[in-house]
């Protein structure tokens, strides 16, 4: 690691773009919810992110 980072040329927000048609939110699950949707997605064989 570097002692010292400039970013002075530094930009503000995402690195890469959302894919058009996509729409970035958030929301609020009780964490019984959040268990049964993780337990799903775990059974399928995918990414919680990716879906």
């Amino acid at each position: 690691m570097e002692t010292e980072y400039n970013f002075s040329q530094g930009k503000r927000g995402a690195i890469e773009p959302s894919p058009s048609g996509k729409t970035p939110i958030t929301i609020r699950l009780d964490d019984e919810s959040l268990a049964w949707f993780r337990d799903q997605v775990n059974a399928a064989g995918r990414e919680i992110t990716k879906l």
